[in-house]
């Protein structure tokens, strides 16, 4: 990559935003204010994921129908797995969403000199409360919702809508994202470089492996494909 690069697009979660509080930490919350017990485990809802995300129609029924599902696989009443449904997106609200440091002042320094846009795994309501909870809603001359405007992350098709809509191509793109299996991996099949910021430990050997490896998101306002 040169000086050619005209586009950066951007991941959403654990890229430039996370939750103060794990998904653990509200489902137990949600199923003691529904007073119904662990209805299920944690891990079940983590598996099935993408599964209801590719097929919910809005942010309420992919909850509805995902826990409804998981709490009758377990044994129990629908109805309670909806109540822990409402439950868990009552208690993960827009106060349990924080921009990661570094993200606004990145964003603003590349703004400059890039153009921006946004490929988020999620529903649209979901995400656009969380871009709208850390002020970074402005941020990004598009946005593409995979798994609702297009197929999830990896698949190549949410970067070439993103980059269709902002008049650029792989060759002049890179893709930053936390990810190594959906955003790394994604960029790939898509033909773009990418920029691994990942959290926690990194990996020594990552696969795939990113174009450039970053330690943090503030290390973006001096891009290291120049």
């Amino acid at each position: 990559m040169s000086d050619s690069i005209d586009t950066v697009l951007f991941d959403l979660d654990d890229t430039l935003c996370r939750y103060r509080r794990g998904a653990d930490e509200v489902l137990e919350l949600a199923f003691e204010r529904a007073g119904v017990g662990p209805v299920f485990e944690p891990t079940t809802y983590y598996a099935r994921y993408r599964e209801y995300l590719e097929r919910a129609d809005g942010f309420a029924d992919f909850h509805e129908r995902c826990f409804g599902d998981l709490a009758v696989d377990a044994g129990h009443d629908r109805a309670d797995g909806i109540a822990v449904a409402r439950e868990f997106r009552e208690e993960r609200d827009q106060r349990n969403v924080e921009a990661l440091p570094g993200a606004a002042a990145t964003l603003e320094a590349l703004a400059d000199e890039y153009a921006l846009g946004l490929i988020t795994n999620g529903l649209s309501a979901m995400q656009r409360q969380k871009l709208e909870a850390t002020g970074l809603d402005r941020a990004f001359e598009t946005t593409v919702f995979a798994g609702e405007d297009t197929a999830p992350k990896p698949d190549p098709e949410p970067f070439s809508v993103a980059l269709d809509e902002l008049g650029s191509s792989p060759e002049r793109a890179v893709y930053v994202g936390n990810s190594l299996s959906s955003d790394v991996a994604g960029a790939r099949a898509a033909g773009l470089d990418s920029v691994w910021v990942p959290r926690g430990t990194k990996t020594t050997n990552p696969e795939p492996r990113p174009s450039y490896v970053l330690e943090s998101l503030a290390e973006l306002q001096s891009p290291p494909w120049r």
